[in-house]
């Protein structure tokens, strides 16, 4: 491009800009105008693209570009069928260290189910947002920030956003992205499940290809992902499950996944055991979602020296050890909850990076699916807050915006 050409193009932004700097000052936002004077400065030998990026990626508005908001809102604990509310929500400006997020899919989880009733570890300040987990994409960014732009997909880093609403204004420090070219259904259903399904892979036991995991709660999200990501890297997976009318379809469909083995509860007390570990060697991790009888009969099956790690208590029974797997098996029980593990891991960014680029790839590959969704509208809400709250379900209930 000839020199007049970028100098006449120059000053068509900055002129255009001028406008905006008019705007920013009326509306109060002097520290976004004059970072831009001293970044776009004759003096200041920004790059030519730093500038424009200024303008086409930076609003200083203080209202928000998004105008109709709505969330799912409860102001006291209870059953959630009657305490959660759609209601119209009014955004906060847009501050310099955040950012404006359009929610694009938030599923229901049991922490959430938990959190409204008030039972859960960590309860938010009421009202509340419903939701912790979730899949957005930035339409606006504050003139301090500098991971995000506008167009990126992001989850939230922990719990407590709130993601049942149609949008939010979020912390910057809050978010991390995903690449956008893995399933909509995927993203949104990554940041639980799947990351305490590795996690649990990973930390406990050093697994081999060729090691066995056993676990119960086989169909939930945790379960589903524990077997893709299992047999990702080689290892036999023992999937319990309840007893249910369509126990053989969803045999078929963990299979399909990639469990090696797929019983019921009752199967674990049988001898038919014997002949499973003429296939594959004793279980040197178990994975306990359900507490009581079950976690015991896992504890069982396990190696020497092998490890029981509870991750949920379904049954909401306590957990009953024989003392002889403690003294002549020396077996190992531990408990893992993914919050804590992300607030441990908070300040250390490759960690929580390297795990998600490890599902994405796993997607990609299409190693590793989201869970069986059904999806629900904000409008019908309570219907997802039913089917969530229903035995013997296997799908995950999803709210698309």
């Amino acid at each position: 491009m000839k020199a007049a050409n970028v100098s006449c193009f120059v000053f068509k932004f900055i002129r255009i800009h001028r406008r905006e700097l008019c705007r920013a000052r009326t509306a109060g936002q002097q520290s976004s105008t004059t970072q831009f004077q001293q970044d776009c400065s004759p003096g200041h030998h920004l790059p030519f693209n730093r500038c424009i990026g200024h303008i086409l990626h930076r609003r200083y508005s203080t209202e928000s570009s998004v105008k109709d908001c709505r969330g799912l809102l409860y102001r006291n604990h209870g059953d959630p069928s009657q305490v959660v509310q759609l209601e119209p929500m009014e955004l906060p400006p847009v501050g310099a260290k955040s950012v404006l997020v359009k929610i694009l899919a938030a599923p229901i989880n049991p922490s959430d189910i938990n959190m409204i009733q008030g039972t859960y570890a960590i309860l938010p300040d009421l009202p509340a947002v419903g939701g912790n987990e979730g899949v957005g994409q930035v339409t606006e960014v504050g003139s301090q920030v500098t991971t995000l732009k506008v167009g990126d997909w992001v989850i939230p880093r922990d719990a407590g956003l709130g993601t049942w609403r149609s949008a939010a204004v979020l912390k910057e420090d809050d978010l991390i992205t995903l690449p956008s070219d893995i399933p909509l259904l995927s993203a949104a259903t990554l940041g639980v499940n799947p990351c305490t399904a590795v996690r649990m892979l990973s930390d406990f036991e050093a697994l081999k290809p060729g090691d066995t995991v056993i676990q119960n709660a086989a169909n939930s999200g945790v379960g589903q992902a524990v077997i893709q990501i299992a047999a990702a890297r080689g290892l036999h997976t023992i999937n319990v499950v309840r007893d249910r009318p369509d126990l053989q379809q969803l045999t078929d469909r963990l299979r399909a996944m990639g469990a090696t083995h797929v019983i019921k509860e009752e199967t674990l007390r049988r001898p038919e055991m014997k002949d499973i570990f003429k296939t594959c060697p004793r279980p040197r991790l178990a994975l306990n979602g359900v507490g009581g009888k079950s976690a015991t009969e896992l504890l069982r099956q396990l190696q020497h020296g092998g490890t029981m790690v509870t991750y949920g208590g379904m049954a909401k029974q306590p957990i009953t050890v024989p003392v002889s797997a403690l003294i002549f098996k020396d077996v190992k029980i531990q408990g893992f909850w993914v919050t804590r593990w992300k607030k441990n891991h908070i300040h250390d960014e490759g960690a929580m990076r390297t795990m998600l680029d490890e599902l994405c790839s796993l997607i990609r590959a299409g190693k590793l699916s989201a869970p069986a969704c059904a999806e629900h509208s904000l409008q019908d809400f309570q219907k997802a807050l039913d089917a969530a709250m229903q035995p013997y379900s296997s799908a995950k209930q999803v709210v698309v915006m």
